[in-house]
Formats: structure tokens, C-alpha cells, sequence
């Protein structure tokens, strides 16, 4: 039985300890909602809720018809192995939380300060990203940090581009990990192309507060993703 907390997150737990436990195997299906529900004891509210963040992450696919199955990987089979013996888990989330600090406020600076050039990289890495959408074999990784790149540039603070240029391999080892995740997300991509617009047109109308603000939330998304993948393969 679930006790009291937030009944669909503990659901959710459990069923992630039964996929790393090997009770619920990949490429099967889950038991049904009513079977979850007697399971846990809880109505099928929760379950719903549960099945539905587990599909947010990738983690299941909910198939018209036929329920939920358990997505094919773990991690391994997902990522370039060459990725993961490059960088751990553990050093792109300390990125992203180098990344949070230093970028939140690159894009305030960015929004009061760019130049026309610079708000035109930014706008082609976003087509570039738009045309790479709905092909799967494209990471879109390129496109990611020319986008990214392109803000700490218009920041015209040349120790803020010194700690990108520094950070380059880490950082787009990092990012490449993150998006080759996405590739295996259905929506994902597009949820980064949108985040990218937010900002964009935050910093387009020199809105400092609101590019902050918006480059924060895309970025603890990302942050929020990649422990969801820590959590469930660790």
C-alpha cells in the first residue's frame, strides 16, 4: 500500500524500482490502470497521474489501445558510449548548475545589450533546430550551442565568453548528452526549440527580467530530465 504524500510521485517510484529491479522488463507491457490501482490500493486518479509523468520522461510509452509499455534502454543504449566514459552524470549536472548561475544572467545582459548580429545568430540557430525537429537521427547539438553561444556573446563581457571558451569541451559534451536524450523523448525537441523562442523573444525586446527568467526555467528543465535518468539507472 502507498502511504500518504504525494500518492502519484511515490507511484511513481515504485514503479521505477520494478523497471531497475527487472520486475518490469523493457519492451513489456505494464499492468493496467485497474491493476495498478489494487496494487497500490489508491483509486485510478493517481495512477493516471503517475503513468503520465513516466511518459513525460520517456521513461514509458502510452500506446492507443494497448497501455503502457516500458521504453527499450537504459541509458547505455541511448547515449554514445564514447559520451559516458567522457563525462559522468554527476559533472553535467554541476555544469547545469554552473550553467543556471552564469547564463540567467548572460541573458539579462544579452537582452540589453546585444547588436542586430547578434540577434541574428540566434535566429538562425533556432531555424536550424526547427528544420532538425522531426528527424531523429539529428541531436541538434550544433544548433543548441551556436544558440547559446551566440547569448554569451551579446553579453560584450569578455570574462563571461572567456568561462564559455574554457568550458567549451565540458559544456558541449554536456549538452550533447542532454539532447541525445531528447532524441528518445517524443516532444522534447520541441519543448527546447520553444524554451529557445521564450528567451529569444525576451531578449528581442530587451526584457532583462524576463530573459532571466525564461533562461532559467529551460535550463532546470533540462536539469530536472537528466536527474529523472540518474535516479532511475543509478
Amino acid at each position: 500500500m502507498i502511504e500518504r504524500r504525494r500518492v502519484s510521485d511515490q507511484i511513481v517510484d515504485e514503479i521505477k524500482k520494478k523497471i531497475k529491479s527487472g520486475e518490469y522488463a523493457t519492451n513489456t507491457k505494464l499492468p493496467s490502470e485497474n491493476e495498478l490501482a489494487k496494487l497500490f490500493n489508491v483509486s485510478r486518479v493517481p495512477i493516471r497521474e503517475a503513468l503520465s509523468a513516466l511518459a513525460a520522461h520517456g521513461i514509458v510509452e502510452a500506446k492507443h489501445g494497448e497501455g503502457s509499455w516500458i521504453r527499450p534502454f537504459p541509458i547505455e543504449n541511448i547515449i554514445n558510449k564514447h559520451l559516458i566514459e567522457t563525462i559522468t552524470f554527476d559533472r553535467i549536472l554541476n555544469l547545469l548548475e554552473t550553467r543556471i548561475i552564469l547564463e540567467t544572467q548572460a541573458a539579462a545582459f544579452a537582452a540589453e545589450r546585444h547588436k542586430d548580429v547578434d540577434l541574428s545568430k540566434m535566429y538562425d540557430a533556432q531555424k536550424r533546430l526547427f528544420i532538425e525537429l522531426d528527424d531523429p537521427e539529428k541531436v541538434s547539438d550544433e544548433a543548441d550551442f551556436i544558440f547559446h553561444q551566440a547569448i554569451f556573446q551579446s553579453t560584450y563581457n569578455e570574462v563571461l565568453i572567456e568561462v564559455l571558451n574554457n568550458l567549451s569541451d565540458v559544456y558541449y559534451q554536456a549538452m550533447k548528452t542532454s539532447l541525445t536524450i531528447n532524441t528518445k523523448i517524443q516532444g522534447k525537441k520541441k519543448q527546447v526549440y520553444e524554451e529557445h523562442q521564450a528567451i529569444l523573444k525576451a531578449i528581442s525586446m530587451k526584457d532583462s527580467k524576463q530573459a532571466a527568467e525564461m533562461m532559467k526555467i529551460h535550463l532546470e528543465n533540462s536539469q530536472a530530465k537528466l536527474l529523472i535518468y540518474k535516479h532511475l539507472f543509478k
